[in-house]
């Protein structure tokens, strides 16, 4: 039986003529029609590769022999800092493209959808129509939003309970993935330094507050799945232990760090960079969660590159060639943890996704 390559963090760009007139008139996000650069109101970032598109995709997923991707949502699609109806507009639209490519490419994507956690009610809703009328699993989250009061807060803050509660009712794999530290944090925005530092830091920051509300317990038909290895996540567990140790006042009533570690329902990707790290990652939680992540096609994922000798799969690779993974785990990566993530425990829907694939 061929072994699959199952990737579960990957990112697609609508064509320019697939985006409403609104979002380029309103400054929201649009594509050049060269399609060269992305763009918002005062951003722009370029276009690096011809797979952010879907027949250069499907193109590239088959050269490097990948035979199914989970389809994230765009990050600068999180509608942070959107009036309601603006953003309710922009959100729809992503969702509707993901499961438009969904539908029509049941065999290579399973895409996820986003909602904005500033408006709890609209939240609820559109997860209601993504799951009932969209045929959706997987629920993508930033790992902070900014309230209707402009203040920013962490996905996991009690006030989010209900859209877990939702999520826990529906059975969904949950994405964590970080942006928006440019608009958080008071630092010239230089060397790149928000997606190099600061991400990592977010998504830290998210899993600080995933472990002491005791997310993984609380809510345990949800499996949330942290964006780039949760990388500070993993480095920082000790200090956050003394921490919980040391001044137990400042977390009465909270869980304490180590019962969240190696969590069925908790899964990290593998886009950390280096062995070394995912060594730790593996060690720290469990070959058992961490799953195939890409970032394609950003240039911060795995993709071809001549400087860095670099190609998609190239970590789980080295991996094994460095003995930190056996055989049996580097096909686990590849294809099981990602199907334990989006589908639990869902045996008949692990199977016919197969079957879609392998026909």
């Amino acid at each position: 039986m061929k072994k699959l390559r199952i990737n579960g963090h990957s990112h697609l760009l609508p064509y320019p003529e697939q985006i409403p007139k609104f979002m380029r008139d309103k400054e929201i996000f649009w594509v050049g029609d060269d399609r060269k650069y992305m763009l918002q109101k005062g951003w722009k970032r370029p276009v690096t590769d011809s797979s952010f598109f879907l027949k250069e995709k499907l193109e590239w997923m088959e050269r490097n022999k990948i035979d199914h991707a989970v389809v994230l949502n765009l990050s600068q699609l999180y509608g942070n800092g959107l009036h309601y109806n603006i953003m309710k507009d922009a959100l729809r639209f992503q969702n509707d493209f993901n499961a438009q490519v969904q539908h029509e490419n049941p065999s290579k994507f399973t895409c996820g959808f986003v909602v904005q956690p500033a408006f709890i009610n609209g939240a609820l809703w559109e997860i209601e129509r993504c799951v009932e009328e969209l045929g959706m699993k997987v629920l993508c989250l930033p790992t902070h939003f900014k309230d209707t009061t402009g203040q920013w807060k962490v996905i996991f803050d009690e006030i989010n309970d209900p859209i877990f509660e939702l999520a826990n009712k529906y059975n969904l794999a949950v994405e964590i993935h970080p942006y928006d530290g440019d608009k958080m944090i008071k630092l010239e925005d230089k060397n790149w330094r928000f997606h190099l530092i600061w991400m990592l830091a977010q998504c830290g920051d998210a899993y600080h507050f995933y472990s002491l509300n005791g997310i993984y317990e609380k809510y345990p038909n949800i499996r949330t799945c942290f964006a780039h290895g949760g990388q500070l996540a993993q480095m920082n567990l000790g200090r956050r232990i003394q921490g919980f140790d040391g001044r137990p006042d400042l977390f009465k009533g909270k869980s304490h760090p180590r019962k969240a570690v190696g969590h069925k329902n908790t899964f990290f990707d593998t886009l950390v960079h280096d062995t070394f790290s995912l060594d730790l990652l593996i060690k720290r939680q469990g070959v058992d969660q961490v799953i195939m992540g890409l970032d394609d096609p950003y240039p911060l994922g795995e993709m071809e590159s001549d400087e860095q000798s670099s190609y998609p799969g190239k970590i789980l690779d080295l991996a094994k060639k460095e003995n930190i993974i056996n055989d049996t785990q580097y096909d686990a990566i590849w294809k099981d943890n990602v199907l334990n993530w989006v589908f639990g425990d869902d045996e008949l829907t692990k199977k016919n996704l197969i079957d879609k694939i392998t026909v």
